[in-house]
């Protein structure tokens, strides 16, 4: 599997550097009573508050992606913007290794987002930033609902962005990828977590580790719901499940991508690949601070196809 190096926040990034809370409060002034000076006389946020951090997405969607009207339900995964938009800028960068280099950009280039979530975040960036078509793929009927009206109050999305219910929760792609559909890319962003009380471990280590503080119970609508966070067998089956189905669609997708939160699922992940005999697979390391991520993405189609 090649391996490529690449450190920090992608170039194209906006979100380099320490947020402006003060320019962000100033177009969004929602956002104000939640900034703070901390004790280095630095402007803040209580990153541990739900609120606060709702209050800062919608502020940095309106500044930097023109999106007036963002919301999320109570219990909803409220995503951090900066490194789902390096998702998306690397996803251009591998789009470009086939078109001299350039990124394509515009509704030609058509993206299925698989578990859109009631926060629609990585269609949103992605018309913005490349203006590409999307399809957002959702199991859950209320995170539909709120993806949907995020489209409706948002006049500009709504030719570009369409929401699908899947209608089995055992399927991950059949259902939604339609005969003679074709997509240039799909991206994901799996459940993580094998269980439940795995899922509310990780909520309260994060927020152990934002605040200093133990808790016996993250707050839910900090953690995400259940198919956000966890699937049976964890991260590893959910993306076994997903490369099993995408040979069925070898011919209908150019390239199928999934983010891969546990480094030691790679190796596996390379093994069912070959086994799935796809023609290429690739690793791309991201980097947000101290967090270290990657995508793994793979393509049936040859190099006159491509």
């Amino acid at each position: 599997m090649k391996k490529q190096d690449k450190p920090t926040l992608h170039p194209r990034n906006v979100h380099q550097g320490r947020y402006d809370l003060e320019a962000l409060s100033e177009g969004s002034p929602a956002l104000r009573p939640f900034v703070f000076q901390n004790e280095f006389g630095n402007l803040s946020l209580d990153f541990s508050d739900p609120k606060a951090v709702k209050a800062l997405n919608q502020s940095l969607l309106k500044h930097y992606y023109k999106i007036e009207t963002w919301d999320i339900p109570d219990g909803f995964l409220c995503p951090p913007i900066p490194g789902r938009a390096d998702y998306i800028h690397y996803l251009g960068d591998l789009l470009a290794e086939s078109n001299q280099g350039k990124i394509p950009a515009g509704a030609k280039i058509k993206v299925l987002d698989i578990g859109t979530g009631a926060n629609l975040i990585y269609p949103i960036l992605g018309n913005a930033s490349y203006q590409w078509d999307f399809v957002g793929s959702e199991v859950n009927a209320q995170a539909i609902s709120a993806a949907q009206k995020i489209i409706t109050q948002n006049p500009p999305l709504q030719e570009h962005i369409e929401v699908r219910r899947q209608t089995d929760s055992d399927k991950i792609l059949s259902g939604i990828i339609q005969k003679e559909e074709f997509f240039d890319l799909t991206l994901c962003n799996p459940p993580f977590h094998e269980s439940a009380a795995a899922a509310q471990e990780g909520s309260q280590r994060k927020v152990r580790n934002l605040t200093g503080k133990a808790v016996s119970k993250a707050k839910l609508n900090f953690g995400g719901q259940a198919a956000e966070l966890w699937t049976e067998g964890g991260e590893l089956e959910f993306i076994r499940k997903m490369i099993l189905e995408s040979s069925q669609f070898r011919n209908q997708v150019f390239w199928f991508t999934t983010l891969v939160s546990k480094s030691e699922n790679l190796k596996p992940i390379e093994t069912m690949l070959k086994r799935a005999e796809a023609r290429v697979q690739k690793i791309v390391p991201m980097a947000q601070g101290n967090k270290q991520s990657r995508f793994v993405a793979w393509t049936f189609l040859d190099p006159s196809q491509r």
